[in-house]
């Protein structure tokens, strides 16, 4: 495995033009990491969010038998958390309805 570490020298450093654009950005309020895993058949998707204000944390999973049952089971385990202050950011988040 020694041949797959990457030398010390050759870090992945962001640039000056990527460095200015983040810095554009608004800040960071939630972080957001899913594995998902597939055998054909049925996919599986764990992960977990961070409310970077509070610095809770909570951990997420959704299964579906195809990629939009998927989405929409993950889209409604991040909705239905149990801390509130985690819900109502990640709604917050998520923009508010329109009424036409």
């Amino acid at each position: 495995m020694a041949d797959r570490e990457k030398p010390a020298d050759t870090e992945l450093l962001p640039t000056q033009e990527q460095t200015a654009e983040l810095q554009s950005e608004p800040p960071v309020v939630a972080r957001l990491i899913v594995e998902i895993r597939s055998d054909g058949s049925r996919t599986i998707a764990r992960g977990a969010i961070e409310d970077t204000a509070s610095g809770q944390r909570t951990t997420v999973e959704a299964r579906g038998d195809s990629p939009i049952q998927l989405a929409l089971a993950l889209a409604r385990s991040i909705t239905q958390l149990p801390r509130l202050a985690m819900r109502s950011g990640v709604r917050g988040l998520l923009g508010r309805r329109r009424d036409k």
